[in-house]
């Protein structure tokens, strides 16, 4: 159902994008108007702070120098958009773009410097635009959280702003599934602030990772990482990606305000000090009002969502910080039999749902040589929903479905000196999980009959694993990490070694080879564990990653890299009673997993391919980014035969980028083309005997959807005020109006085939007050 939702919500999405830029390195014409840059600078590794760094305004004569506990500060820089250098005797130098600078306003910039090892090899650091990770320097790309607001086509949603990466593929532009290096949306997991959160949206794909739309507000971004693969060993239970968010912290020094209008809702932020300055609290709430446009108009279907999320951070001492971390969001929505039947859908109802997360961290700097982090939290997602065949009016879904988990993670980190490092923690995970679920008997994918589904369930039940890296510099052109992990879950009596290594060369002072390799491991997810008693005996999947690639700064500002990987799984579960489908898929295509009595764990996939990526920093006024990819992803059915995944596109191509002519107007696009993903077609006479969706069984994942293109357009204006600044934005999503076929279905009031489209052009706008 959320795939409707989607539909019915895609001005929505396209309406939470977060707007404003100023161009970079430009003059500007009135000083009186001016804002602070402040910020800490500290050593990437141990977060110990730098003393006597150099802080320069890029093209300024203004600049600082860090003071005893690293921290800098910059008066009076005129409004704009502005880089910002970093230097320091030891350490690689850093250049953070799009630093913006508003009226009034206090901006703070907190750069980690990478540690060199001290000899005289002719090596070169250059200006230190990209993020260098030597645990993970395979699939690992960053953003800033100004890049977060700022990206065409991405609605203000972190996961969308990924799909213009070559690792991800491109099904359905409705939901934000990642869909990574081959692998299905129940295979990735997001961290905030040290704390696991599997789902960040509203109206969650159960059992994935995906839904419609982002319940995280990016005005809370500080950066983004993400990793495609070869991701190191302080993450467990995830087969495919983990994208890292961290929160910006409130204003230690002023209470500043926010409010957001648009079409989609209204919102409004709010951060300020406590304690003179020893902390700080960030809050926002924000709330759709498309239920009541939706009364006005007198259409039944009424979609309705909130969020609400908050931060707060204080410093018991210089080495000792709490920070407290709450999300929640708020779903609903209903359609109407009546509006179902008249446009076409086969189905009517209702879901009503929340899902939140709230935690603490304890950061504890334990010297200049090491840290740790360590974050207790809880999170669930409870939903509530009852379906109805449209047609007959007969029940189809009827659930009460909680899923939970009390978490406690540890991550530390120590330096022994600048050759030898080691990370090392665990986390613990209890589960607390609740299924009352019924599904009707139904005709399924491939037309067979299945009984009744009733699951009646609690699962409570423990997680737990634990890690080690040991990072080796030996030279200045060599870094090596080599990884263990190991996982437990009580529910399975499941236990797992995952071995990982990682390996970067840096050959001249502009071209570098890196390489990964690893072992990774899942368990099944627990809708599907929880259908029958003997699937606690299914082992977990399992995946090994090869990764080899390189990269070559073209120019300081531009990075472009190659990288070809190989993904072999195992483990997968498998139904004897539907050999020819690979079930774990079953969520790109049906939303949610169906009933299967009988399943065996012997599943194998596969999946490689080449990606190349031309990444270019925000310089001159222009930024951007081109990539392509080429890529296969397969499974082995139980007959013995090697079949498409649902998201097979196998060629990737996409085009993302802006220019900033002046202080005041940011004009950007973002086009991205996919080939057809694949389907199994329908058996048009089966479908039309029955007169429901009845896939031709001989032809699993054999046809494919016409190809994904897709234009968005956007455009940005600053306004800055005496003492409040307002951005106001304009965007066309999909420009020329292409029709991207998202499926084809049996319509059962025509009588027919039909096909749902993707989203058609949407031109909106919003705007952002500050003050």
């Amino acid at each position: 159902m959320s795939i409707r939702v989607a539909k019915l919500l895609g001005p929505v999405l396209i309406l939470l994008l977060a707007g404003g830029s100023t161009r970079a390195d430009e003059p500007v014409s009135n000083p009186t108007r001016t804002g602070t840059l402040k910020g800490v600078v500290v050593d990437a590794d141990t977060k110990s702070p730098i003393i006597g760094a150099s802080v320069m305004v890029v093209d300024t004569d203004r600049g600082a120098a860090t003071s005893d506990n690293g921290e800098f500060r910059i008066p009076e820089l005129p409004v704009g958009s502005y880089s910002v250098a970093v230097r320091s005797v030891g350490y690689g130098p850093v250049t953070r773009t799009d630093v913006i600078i508003r009226t009034g306003r206090l901006t703070q910039l907190d750069i980690e410097l990478p540690v060199v090892v001290t000899e005289f090899e002719g090596v070169t650091v250059l200006g230190g635009y990209f993020t260098e990770s030597p645990t993970e320097p395979t699939g690992s790309v960053s953003y800033s959280g100004e890049e977060v607001r700022r990206a065409p086509g991405s609605a203000g949603d972190v996961s969308r702003i990924m799909f213009t990466l070559p690792s991800v593929a491109k099904v359905n532009d409705q939901v934000n599934n990642l869909i990574v290096r081959g692998g299905s949306p129940t295979e990735n997991s997001f961290y905030i602030d040290n704390i696991e959160i599997p789902n960040i949206n509203h109206y969650p794909l159960f059992g994935t990772s995906g839904g419609p739309i982002s319940l995280v507000n990016t005005d809370f971004v500080k950066n983004v990482t993400f990793s495609a693969g070869g991701f190191s060993a302080a993450y467990g239970d995830r087969l495919s990606s983990i994208m890292n968010l961290s929160f910006r912290e409130g204003n230690r020094e002023e209470i500043d305000m926010q409010a957001d209008l648009n079409f989609a809702g209204f919102g409004l932020v709010g951060e300020g000090p406590i304690n003179n300055g020893r902390g700080s609290w960030l809050f926002s709430a924000r709330r759709s009002y498309l239920d009541l446009l939706v009364d006005a108009i007198g259409t039944g279907v009424v979609p309705r969502y909130s969020d609400y999320q908050g931060k707060l951070v204080y410093d018991l001492s210089p080495k000792h910080q709490l920070s407290f971390l709450g999300i929640l969001g708020v779903d609903y929505i209903k359609f109407e039999r009546e509006d179902a039947i008249d446009e076409g859908n086969t189905t009517d109802g209702w879901s009503d749902g929340y899902e939140y997360a709230l935690g603490t961290n304890w950061r504890f700097l334990w010297s200049d040589h090491g840290y740790s982090n360590t974050s207790l939290s809880y999170l669930a997602t409870q939903t509530k929903a009852n379906y109805f065949e449209s047609s007959t009016g007969k029940e189809l879904v009827r659930q009460d479905n909680r899923d939970g988990a009390a978490q406690l993670r540890n991550v530390n980190f120590y330096r022994f000196n600048e050759r030898n490092e080691i990370e090392f923690g665990f986390d613990v995970k209890y589960e607390l999980d609740r299924f009352d679920y019924y599904a009707s008997d139904y005709t399924n994918y491939i037309g067979d009959s299945i009984p009744p589904l009733i699951i009646d369930d609690n699962i409570e039940s423990p997680k737990a694993g634990g890690f080690v890296s040991y990072i080796l510099r030996p030279t200045s052109r060599v870094s090596a990490t080599l990884g263990l992990r190991y996982d437990y879950f009580e529910y399975t009596q499941d236990g797992a070694v995952s071995p990982r290594a990682a390996l970067s060369y840096r050959l001249t002072d502009r071209a570098r080879l890196n390489a990964a390799v690893g072992i990774y491991n899942q368990s099944i997810p627990l809708i599907l564990l929880s259908q029958q008693e003997s699937n606690r005996d299914l082992n977990s999947p399992r995946a090994y990653h090869y990764v080899l690639g390189g990269e070559y700064m073209l120019r300081d500002d531009t990075r472009m890299t190659l990288e070809g990987y190989y993904k072999w799984y195992e483990n997968f579960p498998m139904d004897i009673d539907q050999p020819e489908l690979f079930i774990i898929d079953e969520m790109v295509y049906d939303e949610y997993f169906q009933y299967h009595e009988n399943l065996r764990d012997d599943g194998n996939a596969r999946s490689y391919g080449v990606e190349l990526t031309i990444q270019r920093k925000l310089k001159e006024g222009i930024y951007g980014l081109l990539s392509g990819a080429w890529f296969r992803s397969q499974y082995k059915d139980l007959n013995g035969d090697w079949r498409n995944r649902a998201f097979d596109n196998r060629v990737i191509l996409s085009a993302e980028g802006g220019y900033k002519p002046n202080s005041r107007w940011e004009f950007s696009l973002r086009w991205v083309y996919a080939g057809g993903a694949p389907y199994t077609p329908l058996d048009i006479e089966a479908s039309r005997a029955i007169n429901r969706s009845v896939h031709d069984q001989s032809r699993v994942n054999e046809a494919r959807y016409p190809a994904y293109h897709s234009l968005n357009l956007r455009a940005d204006r600053r306004f800055n005020f005496s003492g409040s600044n307002m951005i106001v934005y304009i965007s066309v999503w999909n420009a020329y109006n292409r029709e991207n076929v998202a499926s084809y279905y049996w319509n059962q009031h025509e009588r027919k085939q039909d096909k749902v489209l993707q989203w058609s052009m949407l031109p909106i706008f919003g705007i952002e007050f500050e003050f």
